[in-house]
């Protein structure tokens, strides 16, 4: 991961292009993944990620290409916030809440649980608007 300025990139490789997206997939590594212990230790792990890029036609692309992903470094806070903030604080406010009132334990739980299911769907309900606002671009490494 590289974060120059207003932007964040990851280096991927192309895994499927179609008419109007290009498939990317991103290797994100642990901090550990640089350690020289890491072939000895199960701490040490590797995730692969797929993002759908617009595909613009611009630039000729070729499966199996490594390409940089790039998006703004604000819609990446954003989506911080989207996906972990804003519950963090839903759950917090609704503990502390029912809990100043003397609700049970389970009582509260279920509604914390209640109240992320419904904020999670509304999140799901809104994915075509986040998909459009969401936008990712690619750029060929130079070699």
């Amino acid at each position: 991961m590289k974060n120059s300025g207003d932007i964040i990139e990851h280096q991927g490789e192309i895994i499927e292009i179609g008419i109007d997206y290009i498939m990317v997939e991103i290797i994100s590594q642990s901090a550990c993944s640089s350690c020289n212990a890491k072939s000895m230790c199960s701490m040490s792990e590797t995730e692969s990620k797929v993002v759908e890029v617009e595909n613009k036609g611009y630039e000729m692309f070729e499966i199996g290409e490594t390409v940089n992903v790039i998006l703004r470094k604000s819609l990446g806070f954003k989506a911080l916030y989207i996906s972990y903030l804003i519950p963090l604080l839903i759950l917090i406010l609704i503990l502390l809440s029912l809990s100043s009132f003397g609700i049970g334990e389970l009582t509260t739980g279920l509604s914390i649980i209640m109240a992320l299911a419904v904020y999670y769907i509304g999140v799901y309900l809104l994915r075509d608007r986040f998909k459009r606002e969401f936008v990712f671009t690619i750029e060929k490494l130079n070699k």
